[in-house]
This record gives structure tokens, sequence and C-alpha cells, in this order.
């Protein structure tokens, strides 16, 4: 998986306030103006990207705030 896919989708997606090339690896997608509605939508795109299904068990706040654990998460579901 790659960093830059993830960036891409979450510009696409995420409906951030802040620009996603401003925001390190670590950064909090919530504090960026992520949603929980944006988090739905941006779920749903990387499962179609990468050909994934998120359980209920990864549905959080934790797997969604920041591009590091999206990457984690979506690596972990490709295997």
């Amino acid at each position: 998986m790659s960093e830059d896919k993830i960036r891409q989708i979450l510009e696409n997606h995420g409906r951030l306030t802040t620009s996603v090339s401003e925001l390190s690896i670590e950064s909090d997608l919530y504090n960026a103006g992520l949603t929980s509605l944006a988090t739905v939508g941006l779920m749903l795109a990387l499962e179609e990207e990468f050909d994934i299904e998120f359980p209920d068990s990864m549905l959080s706040r934790k797997t969604f705030g920041n591009i590091e654990s999206i990457l984690d998460a979506v690596e972990e579901l490709a295997k």
C-alpha cells in the first residue's frame, strides 16, 4: 500500500478543512476536519480501491485517526 494513494483517497473523500499535503503521517485527521460522516465515505472508498472490507472491530476513531493508522489497517486487511 502506498501513503500517496491513501492521501489521494483522503483528499477526495475526507472533506478536510486542512489540505492533505500539509498533514504529516501522524497528524490528527479529526483535528484537520474529518467528521464521522466523511469517515464513512473514506472507508467505502478505501474498501473499493483496495478490495478489502473493514470489520466492525476496526470501525473506530483510532483506525481513521491519522494517515499512519489508516495505512496500517489497509495493509493488515490486504494480507
